[in-house]
């Protein structure tokens, strides 16, 4: 038997490629519509007569409907397997956009936008679920981050894609004429995907009802991989998230007095940059697992550095090279918030992985979330100055950083602990 390669493993290969491309192909639509507002916002607010509170509000509520129900959907791979819930995604992140595009008023898009969130929260751990299923575990970091470059894919699509039909065929064809692709991943995946290879059928659990809920979250929560792996999420993820999700095209064009349309190259190089350091962070992390928490730091604190220069700059608007900087080094944000999965993955059994992930990708989105409510606050209560109200990301990079420095040390002597164990169990299993 191969050290490489773990009691039990996945064999990976073709097959696992072609079925876990489905997969992922339905996260990528739904990021698609997830990141479709962040090239529509100011379409919105002249299409709904709101201001910066109201129109935060909208990426607030989906991203609250998105992380509240991380665990529950964790819970729900874990029993239900990746097909079921998948598809189920697929139905509702469709309707989300189809009520979008038709929605008459604001009240009626927020309960659209609650919608597509609701079915976006069913994909990203689904498709973690699916890599650990098809693929040996030392592929898992290489697996994550190829999930999140895909899911930035979708984002320059909104980028590119979207933005051109907002103002070539119109508010209610853009998005009804997108929510076609949820249509296409949705066969695709009642069709062809598979939950598993043969032979990796999981152990049925006899385990029932609330009682079996409250073990798996808490089995997760006491694991120091778990919260630490969240508190990485946390602190990486926002910045980037914020930017593209909403605020990113207002700021680049009220603030810093660029056309919509260099607005649009600089969002565009966000989503390319993370795209290259998604490859990059994940080929580092295969080959050098000791590399997670420097990386992610690393990030944090390039991430703030520029934001601050950015912010500070003495003149009334930065020039082009920041400006490109801080886009570059914003695609840092989303690989690196990838890294807390790395570890929450090792510290958790196969029956447990969807349940941890959850934790874990519930940290962004709460950070992204509070960031882009205080954002909207601080604008409407300064009178639109970007300075201030993008200053609350430093707030929550301090507390992130303080988390994460507590919580390493248990993290890493756990995390040792389990790799003994299991070099033992893999010395006593017959090649």
């Amino acid at each position: 038997m191969s050290s490489a390669t773990l009691p039990g493993d996945p064999p990976g290969g073709r097959r696992a490629v072609a079925v876990w491309s489905i997969g992922v192909s339905v996260y990528f639509v739904a990021v698609i519509f997830r990141t479709s507002l962040g090239v529509a916002g100011l379409d919105a607010v002249d299409r709904f007569h709101v201001g910066a509170s109201a129109l935060s509000t909208f990426s607030i509520l989906q991203l609250l409907v998105y992380a509240g129900m991380q665990i529950p959907v964790g819970l729900l791979v874990d029993r239900l397997g990746t097909k079921k819930v998948l598809s189920l995604g697929a139905v509702l992140f469709t309707l989300g956009q189809l009520g979008f595009a038709f929605s008459p008023s604001y009240g009626m898009a927020l309960a659209s936008r609650a919608l597509l969130g609701c079915g976006d929260a069913l994909t990203f751990i689904s498709v973690l679920r699916l890599g650990t299923r098809w693929f040996p575990a030392r592929r898992g970091p290489l697996v994550a981050q190829l999930a999140g470059l895909v899911g930035m894919a979708g984002n320059l699509v909104s980028t590119l894609v979207i933005a051109r039909l907002l103002h070539g065929i119109g508010w209610t064809a853009a998005f009804a004429g997108s929510a076609l692709a949820g249509v296409v991943v949705l066969a695709l995946t009642l069709v062809f995907l598979k939950d598993h290879p043969e032979g990796h059928e999981p152990a049925p659990s006899a385990h029932q009802g609330a009682v079996y809920v409250r073990r798996q979250i808490a089995a997760a929560w006491r694991e120091p991989g778990t919260r630490l792996g969240m508190w990485v999420h946390f602190t990486t993820q926002f910045p980037a998230m914020v930017f593209l999700l909403l605020w990113g095209l207002p700021f680049l064009v009220q603030a810093q007095g660029l056309s919509r349309a260099t607005a649009g190259e600089l969002l565009t190089l966000v989503v390319l940059s993370n795209m290259v350091i998604g490859l990059v962070y994940g080929q580092i992390v295969a080959r050098h697992h000791a590399a997670r928490l420097p990386l992610a730091l690393g990030t944090v604190a390039a991430t703030a550095l520029v934001w601050a220069v950015t912010l500070a700059y003495p003149a009334e608007h930065a020039p082009m090279w920041l400006l490109a900087v801080l886009c570059a080094v914003l695609g840092a944000c989303g690989p690196a918030s990838m890294l807390g999965f790395d570890f929450a993955r090792p510290a958790n059994p196969p029956e447990r992985q969807g349940t941890a992930s959850g934790i874990t990708n519930m940290g962004g989105f709460i950070a992204s979330m509070t960031t882009l409510f205080a954002v909207g606050v601080l604008l409407d209560a300064t009178g639109d100055d970007y300075t201030v109200a993008f200053s609350a990301v430093f707030v929550l990079q301090a507390l992130g950083v303080s988390q994460i420095l507590r919580l390493r040390g248990r993290a890493a002597r756990r995390e040792r602990e389990r790799l003994v164990a299991s070099r033992v169990e893999t010395v006593h299993v017959p090649a």
